[in-house]
């Protein structure tokens, strides 16, 4: 199992809150409000229909990986595209730039203190606070996973390797 997998495993286990296998849009409606993530409830479900093949509403993990490995191909081709421009021309804010400002608004949450880092206690209430507690194992494996630096914190460049 990659990395990147081993990420994307950890995140479908947050947004599956009830522990059954599959993302429902309230789960994943649930997990953005509580990052500060306003997303119209029309958008998530299409974002759940596109991801489910079976197109009843839910997205299994399998379903899961393949989506986010669509997205992420899609992102990459986008940058590869936006690296080949030459175009000096100024562009209108695009959906880059909406998902860095929801990801700096979602590490916010969690540092609470606004010292630039997500220190163990603050990722374990910001867990509590978005209905997901951990216990000291998943504390520990998800620190793990996210402190590439291994300083004990979690720094911005970390929390968004971490979500995409």
């Amino acid at each position: 199992m990659s990395k990147d997998d081993k990420y994307l495993r950890t995140a479908f286990d947050l947004l599956d809150r009830n522990r059954d296998g599959r993302v429902t849009a309230n789960e994943l409606q649930f997990m953005l409000k509580n990052l500060g993530i306003n997303v119209r409830d029309e958008i998530i479900h299409d974002l759940i229909r596109e991801a489910s093949h079976s197109g009843n509403g839910l997205i299994n993990e399998a379903e899961f990986l393949q989506w986010v490995g669509r997205i992420q191909a899609l992102r990459d081709e986008q940058q590869q595209q936006h690296d080949d421009s030459s175009s000096t021309a100024s562009k209108p804010v695009d959906e880059a730039d909406d998902v860095t400002e929801d990801l700096i608004a979602a590490f916010r949450v969690f540092d609470r203190d606004g010292n630039g880092f997500i220190t163990r206690d603050e990722l374990q209430t910001a867990m509590e606070m978005i209905g997901e507690p951990l216990n000291e194992q998943q504390l520990e494996q998800l620190l793990a996973i996210a402190d590439l630096d291994q300083d004990g914190r979690i720094n911005y460049e970390e929390f968004t390797r971490l979500l995409l």
